[in-house]
């Protein structure tokens, strides 16, 4: 584990919003050096990501380099004592593939939608 571990996630999604601040309190709880920035207000530069594209799916910088969707979630659960287990089951090759589909056909294009409703109605109501 090294300091160089960053999580960008989108905090004005409620569910990336849940999650990432659940790792974010118990990495700050175990004295963990992972930093998480929000989409909305740090700077994408760094990353090189759009804002539409940030707020598709996790993304996850270790050690310079760039991880998405559940190879993201894997590379942090590593650097997490209590989610170390998850990430070798994961990592499994029937269930990380398994894993990879749901999240990159289901669950990340169902999320960014529900973001993409939240932010055009934000943007009629103002």
């Amino acid at each position: 584990m090294t300091d160089n571990t960053r999580v960008l996630y989108n905090a004005d999604c409620p569910v990336c919003s849940f999650e990432i601040n659940h790792y974010s309190a118990y990495s700050e709880r175990t004295g963990l050096p992972i930093r998480f920035e929000d989409l909305n207000r740090d700077a994408l530069d760094e990353w090189g990501l759009s804002p539409d594209e940030a707020a598709r799916r996790l993304y996850v910088m270790k050690d310079a380099q760039m991880y998405s969707g559940i190879p993201a979630f894997i590379v942090l659960w590593q650097d997490m004592p209590r989610y170390n287990w998850l990430a070798g089951l994961i990592s499994l090759p029937g269930l990380n593939k398994l894993a990879c589909v749901t999240y990159d056909l289901v669950l990340a294009p169902v999320i960014y939608r529900w973001h993409l409703r939240r932010v055009g109605a934000t943007s009629t109501q103002s």
